[in-house]
């Protein structure tokens, strides 16, 4: 139910919160001039330095003291390091030169300063003008109209379809610097660092937090046995669990690495009962092995389409997405057993929380009715929406409220009456690419020329077939008239 009036903001306060929004926004355009202006001066300093360097010796020391020259020119009255200036010269130069469609974006206050940040890191091992530039123009829609936690996921796919190598390749590369390291921390603690494949870090980090859960669950119902069946004091009495979630985990993960066993685990269940899950999302012809575009790991991180393939193929069941064939956006998931069928579907459209940039993953999100339940809201993908915690009391409990349009797009309405639209991520990924259009062009093509053929050979076969019946004609004809060998013929 939402607030009474007894909370509720008054007229006035209403009209000084939308002037001190639209004074944000205002601010933040000029944030995103300013910053332009910043990385246009930058670079025009950086072709300097380029130009004086070219000019002087060719040692690489001697030619590189221009830019530090130039560099601590700038930092020094901004009190800040050289070396700093100098990663931001170089940041313009990548921005200006080799990512001209956001530098353009950014000038025109359609995107801001983080989602630039967003967009180069994603895009910065495409190695020539004409992928970036495809990787700019399937990326900057996004972004100017989502904040850049949701753009990063999508902007990393796009890069890995249009990058020339495959990822198959790459990714061999990068898997050969895999390893482990440790960084002292005060306190007598550590930080254990490892670089593993994508697939296998989500696989533990899911395993750890299927450990947690477990653990949690195991002590709570020791404690309410303990107290049904006693006082709960004594030696043996058994003793709260109160450590949080992410020291459940940490104390799990140590477990396993000293022993290969959880001890911090008292579940009911076997260790090995508890294995990692992993949302894959690939594309048919990917699936098929007719295709190499990239699948998406947990709706964040793209893996090879070989990878994909494997995990496909060695999951116990999987659950098929049908998308919309022009919009992208999800229509059903189904299974042998569906037994929660719109919980998946509606995890599958939603990947995390619909309050507008809002990137809480749909695991840790309420399943929220859009239009409330006890005022004869449909439980139905239609009404039905995951919201994290946060959002979720925000919904019910302010002056803010949503409804929802056709494909799953949520349109809020904030207390000062603005309107915003949060579209679903999966509408996104799950987008027709080029593969799928070029499938179609060709099972086409195929069917106009087996079309032709099986025209032609009905042509022929109709021929065959009147030559045919005249020829049976004429001998049932004969046959029907027994002449001796001198006899006129019948006609």
């Amino acid at each position: 139910m939402k607030p009474t009036n007894e909370g509720e903001a008054t007229p006035a306060e209403i009209a000084l919160l939308d002037a001190s929004r639209e004074r944000l926004v205002q601010l933040q355009k000029a944030d995103s001039v300013r910053y332009a202006e910043e990385m246009q001066v930058l670079h025009e300093a950086s072709r300097l330095a380029g130009d004086i360097a070219t000019r002087g010796s060719k040692d690489s020391c001697e030619s590189e003291l221009a830019h530090r020259s130039i560099s601590a020119e700038f930092s020094t009255p901004l009190r800040i390091s050289d070396r700093t200036m100098q990663r931001r010269m170089a940041l313009a130069d990548t921005l200006v030169q080799d990512f001209s469609g956001t530098f353009a974006a950014l000038k025109e206050t359609r995107i801001f300063r983080g989602h630039v940040s967003v967009i180069l890191d994603a895009g910065a091992h495409l190695p020539d003008a004409q992928s970036r530039a495809a990787y700019e123009e399937a990326v900057l829609p996004l972004a100017e109209r989502e904040a850049p936690s949701r753009v990063r996921p999508y902007a990393r796919l796009v890069a890995e379809r249009l990058h020339p190598r495959s990822l198959k390749e790459r990714h061999a590369e990068a898997a050969a610097c895999r390893g482990v390291w440790t960084r002292e921390l005060p306190d007598g603690m550590s930080q254990l660092t490892a670089i593993i494949p994508t697939v296998a870090a989500n696989g533990i980090l899911d395993r750890l937090n299927q450990f947690a859960d477990s653990a949690k669950a195991a002590a709570d119902e020791s404690v309410a046995g303990e107290s049904a069946a006693g006082d709960g004091f004594g030696p043996g009495a058994v003793v709260a669990d109160t450590r949080t979630k992410d020291q459940r985990r940490a104390d799990a993960f140590a477990d396993i690495g000293l022993t290969g066993d959880p001890a911090a685990h008292a579940g009911p269940v076997g260790v090995q009962a508890i294995v990692p899950r992993v949302q894959l999302q690939i594309s048919m012809l990917s699936l098929m092995g007719l295709a190499d575009t990239p699948a998406i790991v947990d709706g964040l991180a793209p893996v090879d389409a070989e990878t994909a393939r494997i995990l496909a193929g060695a999951a116990s069941g999987w659950d098929r997405v049908l998308t919309h064939p022009i919009t992208g956006a999800v229509l059903a998931v189904d299974r042998y057993t569906p037994t929660a069928e719109l919980k998946r579907a509606l995890r599958v459209r939603d990947q995390h929380c619909r309050f507008p940039g809002c990137r809480q993953p749909v695991s840790r999100c309420d399943l929220d009715h859009t239009y409330p339940h006890a005022l004869g809201g449909e439980t139905c993908d239609s009404n039905l929406a995951h919201l994290c915690r946060r959002h979720h009391v925000l919904k019910h409990a302010t002056a803010w409220s949503v409804v929802q349009l056709p494909g799953g797009i949520l349109e809020w309405t904030s207390p000062t009456g603005q309107l915003y639209r949060d579209i679903p991520t999966s509408s996104v990924l799950f987008e027709p690419d080029a593969d799928w259009n070029d499938a179609f062009a060709n099972a086409n093509a195929n069917a106009a020329a087996n079309a032709k053929v099986a025209a032609n050979a009905k042509v022929a076969a109709n021929a065959n077939a009147n030559a045919n019946a005249r020829a049976n004609a004429n001998a049932n004809a004969n046959a029907g008239f027994d002449s001796g060998e001198d006899d006129p013929p019948p006609f």
